[in-house]
Parts: C-alpha cells; structure tokens; sequence
C-alpha cells in the first residue's frame, strides 16, 4: 500500500507505539486519525502531526461504534487500521480485580474485533484495506504474571490469522506485528518494572518501522527484534524443552500487594 494520501486510523496513538507509528504515517504523507481517551494528549499529537483527534474511551459501552462513526465521518472512508490500544496488567491471576480483567479483555481483544468488523465492510466494497494488529511475544509463548494479557494477545493473533484467510481475496491485508519488550509506559502502569536484561527493550519507533513495513509491503507478520521468532518455533517444536527454559530462566511473580492495574499502551 502506498500511503501518500491514505487515511489510516491509529488507536491508542496519543504515548508509546501508537505515538511512533502515527509520527512515521505522517512523515509518509498518510492522513492520520489519531485515537486515545485523554483529550489533551490526543489533541497535542494530533495538532503536532497536522491529524485528525479521535478522543473515544474504548472502555466505555458504545464506545467502539462511537470511534467507526467519527473515523468515517472524518474523511468518508479508511485505508487503514492501526489496531495499538491496549492494557496490560500484571501480578498472580488470584490477584487480579474482576474490573480490571474485564477491562483488559475488553480493549486488548473485544474493541479491535468489533472496531474491525465495523470498517471492514466498507474495505471490502472498495476492494482494497489493510488490517494490522499490534500483539506480543506474550501470546505466543505466554509469560508468567501476565496470564490474561496473554491469551487477549493470544486470540487476537488467532482473530488476525482466521479473518486473513477470510479477505485476502478481496484485496484487504491482514498483518500481526510481535514486538518484544518495549521502552513505553507499558511496564510502569502494568504494576512491575521490566526485569530482565534480555531481550532488551525495543525503542516503540522501532516496532513503528516494523508496522510501517507490513502496510507499505504487504508483510503477513513482522517480529520487534526479529530473533523473537525463534522463541516461538521452539515452543512449538519441543514444547517440553521450551518449559524447561522457561521454568529455569523465566521470571518469578511475586505477589502485588493491595492487587492493582495499568494500560499498556493508551487504551483508548
């Protein structure tokens, strides 16, 4: 897809890799349509890129039909979807607040599907779109702390591969990018720092490039660092091993007291 003139819609685009792909979209001369839920924010971004601000709270009933409605009416039409809000959490499943594991499964997995099958008709009539869902490496090996932001990122992987074979007919792509650890505000609002020393944390304008390329390319599926899709073939390959490694080198959740929640990205 060239992106000269397209309008392509980014949600959870006012912090973190939402930010970056709508900054790169811009620089290409595509008409953005810069979602998140904190006017302010939304607003800064979006004056800063000359785009459009799509303030829709993603958490709120009604809220998904609300942000089609006002991406439509926008520019009439869209190229593009940047599927990038989300939340995360993290701490013993016992721990979680029933609230917030509604509230993730929500916009991590309920909002994209539906905000999906609210603008691709229009895709479809056109015979051209394209479709990118921003995962994790979480939904493909799973990571421990983090059980339900796993399986949203899970079934949206298993949503993008159905619905591909679905469209690819009718000239709308579908791509999935599986970034790493990330440097944005996900692992301060989640409720743990990241730990690790590796894999190191990704600049978000990375996993933007990696977005970026997957539009203009027509990429299926793009991993932030590329190496992750090794962790993923061995699971698959010798799963007993893979938890062997993962036992032995992965991380320990110790309880989070008093429980607690954070967002991802920008959850809309």
């Amino acid at each position: 897809m060239r992106l000269d003139g397209k309008v392509v819609l980014v949600t959870g685009a006012s912090s973190g890799i939402g930010e970056a792909v709508a900054d790169r979209l811009a620089g290409q001369g595509a008409r953005v349509l810069v979602h998140g839920r904190d006017p302010v924010r939304v607003r800064r971004v979006a004056d800063r890129l000359s785009a459009t601000a799509l303030t829709v709270d993603l958490r709120e009933q009604g809220a998904v039909a609300e942000l089609a409605d006002q991406a439509l009416a926008a520019h009439g039409s869209v190229d593009a979807i940047i599927h990038s809000a989300g939340v995360g959490w993290s701490g013993r499943l016992d721990q979680m607040p029933p609230d917030t594991l509604r509230t993730l499964l929500r916009v991590d997995l309920e909002a994209p599907v539906e905000l999906t099958r609210l603008l691709l008709p229009e895709m479809l009539r056109r015979g051209t779109g394209h479709l990118c869902f921003v995962s994790s490496i979480a939904a493909r090996t799973g990571v421990a702390g983090e059980a339900v932001y796993a399986a949203a990122k899970a079934g949206l992987d298993g949503f993008a591969e159905s619905l591909r074979y679905e469209v690819s007919r009718a000239g709308v792509e579908v791509s999935v990018v599986v970034p790493g650890a990330v440097d944005t505000p996900f692992f301060e609002r989640r409720g743990r720092a990241y730990g690790r020393r590796r894999p190191r944390q990704q600049p978000a304008d990375v996993v933007a490039a990696a977005v970026v390329r997957c539009l203009e390319e027509g990429r299926p599926e793009a991993f932030v660092p590329t190496w992750l899709r090794v962790a993923g073939v061995v699971r698959v390959v010798s799963p007993a091993g893979f938890r062997r490694l993962s036992d032995r080198f992965g991380e320990q959740v110790p309880p989070r007291p008093g429980g607690g929640s954070g967002d991802s990205r920008d959850p809309g």
